[in-house]
């Protein structure tokens, strides 16, 4: 594997879509090993009013998971399984062999990764309590290179690239990769997700600004208004749509010219494992937004199924596909005229 982000003059990328005329999506963002614990209790039952300024807990877990994980890589796996051929952009240690095969072996393109001679590849820590709620750490490892990836090669390559998605990765690699779409007039979608707890004011208005799609959860919509200084009014002047995932109370989407829409979300049979859910959402509605350009009327409620099946898994890419049971459910949450209009671009899948 190269160490440099730079794939050969050669190397030929397969097209997205089932009937290879789909756009080509870049992926940034983490690429991580996911340490996963299950704490049979409440966390809240373990915080003491009045003490929350000195707190030292310990928690002691059911189980440990070890997965592959991280933002960009998990959003990769979600797009190479619906037959997207997306590009994956981040940084590893020399320990991604195996999890370079598996990702491969999913339909991601991994030759802009670049490998750190440094460190080894990131990794997530999380438990995850009886109510769903989590408490995580994440370790940089070599995720600390990736502003030292140039945009640029894979932008003037062939074929170029027809959106890049910037997610949760090094500070500076996010500021570097959505100025580099904007110098050079590629669409980006911006995901700041769990990094907006450490960016400045300044930095996430200019990792927001301009922004086709803006993806965030309920809490991550809050603090990015928080972190700008900008009405809900001011954002959506400055993106196309902003996309809110709200858990079991589904997705709101909003822009300025066609206003909000909420779409329900797909109910579950289990719920597994949370983590890696909002990913999935991404892929699934970037797949149909951006590589077969279906509206949000159709996007939303693949990305909806795409997250309820990763939540019924244990693990962000454990998850398998099958067109017959997605569209099963799209029909019975969204109706069978959406399912209808999604078959074709499924029907590729076992």
């Amino acid at each position: 594997m190269p160490s440099q982000p730079q794939p050969p003059a050669s190397t030929t990328l397969r097209r997205a879509g089932p009937d290879s005329g789909g756009a080509r999506l870049a992926i940034t963002g983490s690429i991580a090993t996911d340490h996963l614990m299950t704490f049979p209790g409440r966390f809240t039952d373990q915080l003491i009013a009045g003490r929350l300024d000195h707190v030292s807990l310990s928690f002691l877990v059911d189980d440990l998971e070890i997965r592959h994980g991280g933002v960009a890589a998990n959003i990769a796996f979600g797009l190479g399984c619906l037959g997207t051929a997306p590009l994956l952009v981040g940084a590893v240690g020399d320990d991604f062999g195996d999890y370079e095969v598996w990702l491969k072996a999913h339909g991601v393109d991994t030759a802009y990764v670049r490998v750190s001679a440094r460190q080894r590849t990131a990794r997530f820590m999380c438990t995850t309590d009886a109510d769903q709620n989590q408490i995580a750490s994440f370790h940089t490892g070599a995720m600390a290179d990736a502003a030292a990836i140039d945009l640029a090669p894979l932008m003037a390559g062939p074929g170029g690239v027809d959106l890049v998605l910037v997610s949760p990765n090094d500070p500076e690699a996010m500021v570097r990769h959505t100025e580099q779409c904007r110098e050079r007039g590629t669409p980006f979608a911006a995901d700041p997700s769990q990094q907006l707890a450490v960016l400045a004011g300044d930095d996430v208005r200019r990792l927001v600004t301009g922004a086709r799609w803006l993806f965030t959860n309920e809490y991550e919509a809050a603090l990015l208004l928080e972190r700008t200084g900008w009405s809900r009014h001011e954002v959506l002047r400055r993106v196309g749509t902003w996309l809110t995932t709200r858990g079991a109370a589904g997705v709101r989407v909003e822009s300025a010219q066609d206003g909000t829409m909420d779409f329900p979300a797909v109910p579950a049979t289990a719920t597994a494992d949370p983590t890696g859910v909002g990913d999935a959402f991404r892929a699934g509605f970037l797949a149909a937004a951006v590589s077969w350009s279906l509206p949000p009327r159709e996007a939303v409620p693949l990305g909806c199924a795409l997250a309820t099946t990763a939540l019924e898994s244990i693990g962000p890419q454990q998850y398998g596909l099958c067109a017959t049971e997605l569209l099963r459910r799209i029909a019975t949450t969204y109706g069978d005229s959406t399912a209808n209009r999604l078959t074709r671009h499924l029907k590729h899948i076992m």
